[in-house]
């Protein structure tokens, strides 16, 4: 029986990925980089170090890693500042209050740093509901490392992966899972394009099809 669901954060609880785009870009066009939709599109799931990491493997950027980060950090945290319609996936807020309240345990997993995750669980007010949260700052390796989910799951009151599942919208965030050895909820959302959702234990495409006794009993 399922006792612990791990969430990812970006484009599962929240979607993020329009300012992301946004920050991404206007800071991609200050390194005068041309970063195609593809390219973009392989970085879903990973952390921004991570991400200017595989930059830095293509083009010949001088400036260290923690900069790159910092700087489109700065400019996200603007854009989510003033972003006034940004909202929670349809039907995940009443998923997690449901799950909280047939006592299984939530565990956030996300690759976003602290300071997002802060941002976001502090403006829709999630972090009663979670009993751990895990940022992918903390790890050396992005998904599809499964660090984040191995640790994530060594967390939780039943810390056996056979207690536990993840939810994810990302190719990276299901290979982590996979490669955990925990089994995956693939939630194919409308925003996140060019995914592969194949070695999914499970898909969904609207949490209000998802409740509390549906996760418990996944095998």
């Amino acid at each position: 029986m399922i006792r612990t669901v791990i969430f990812d954060m970006d484009g599962v609880i929240v979607d993020t990925e329009p300012v992301h785009h946004y920050a991404y870009h206007q800071h991609f066009e200050e390194l005068g980089i041309p970063i195609d939709a593809k390219m973009y599109n392989s970085f879903t799931g990973g952390s921004t170090k991570n991400t200017y990491d595989k930059i830095k493997e293509v083009f010949p950027i001088d400036i260290p890693t923690d900069q790159l980060v910092l700087r489109k950090r700065a400019i996200f945290n603007d854009a989510f500042d003033t972003k006034k319609d940004l909202e929670l996936i349809l039907g995940v807020q009443d998923l997690i209050k449901d799950l909280h309240n047939h006592q299984l345990e939530l565990i956030l997993a996300s690759s976003a740093s602290k300071s997002t995750i802060n941002r976001v669980f502090k403006r829709f007010g999630l972090f009663e509901y979670f009993s751990h949260i895990v940022s992918g700052e903390d790890f050396v390796r992005s998904k599809p490392d499964p660090a984040i989910f191995v640790h994530a799951a060594s967390l939780a009151r039943f810390n056996e992966h056979k207690n536990c599942i993840v939810i994810e919208d990302s190719t990276n965030g299901i290979k982590a899972a996979n490669a955990a050895g925990i089994k995956v909820v693939g939630y194919k959302s409308a925003n996140s394009k060019d995914q592969d959702y194949s070695t999914a234990d499970f898909l969904v495409e609207c949490f209000k099809d998802v409740s509390a006794p549906y996760i418990k009993n996944l095998k």
